[in-house]
């Protein structure tokens, strides 16, 4: 199984090393990736908000899975993307991503359903 990691922080690094210890995890891709990932897998200069060129890598280079660590692609839409062009990815779309992309947002919703901020 091919996998694209999105991101280049230390969450997508943990990300990297857990998935590589999987037997059926061939080869790990990330966009833009950090030198910890670049010692487990291959990082490519694509940024992680470029949702087409990274969707256009992804049909390429025959990526299983697409796996997205920050909110900034979330938030550009990169599900949303991936999912109107059948490229399996995890993550939130951008409407579930909203509570982490708009502090203002998430705010109001605590508020609506009185959970303590």
């Amino acid at each position: 199984m091919k996998i694209l990691i999105i991101g280049s922080g230390g969450r997508e690094h943990a990300l990297a090393w857990t998935l590589a210890k999987d037997p059926d995890v061939t080869k790990i891709y990330a966009a833009p990736g950090n030198p910890g990932i670049e010692e487990i897998g291959t990082c490519v200069p694509i940024s992680s908000t470029n949702v087409e060129e990274l969707a256009s890598f992804v049909v390429r280079e025959h990526i299983d899975l697409t796996v997205v660590g920050p909110e900034s692609p979330l938030g550009a839409g990169i599900v949303d993307t991936f999912r109107k062009q059948k490229l399996p990815i995890f993550g939130p779309d951008k409407s579930a991503a909203r509570i982490e992309t708009s502090k203002s947002f998430a705010k109001d919703l605590c508020s609506r359903y009185n959970v303590p901020t």
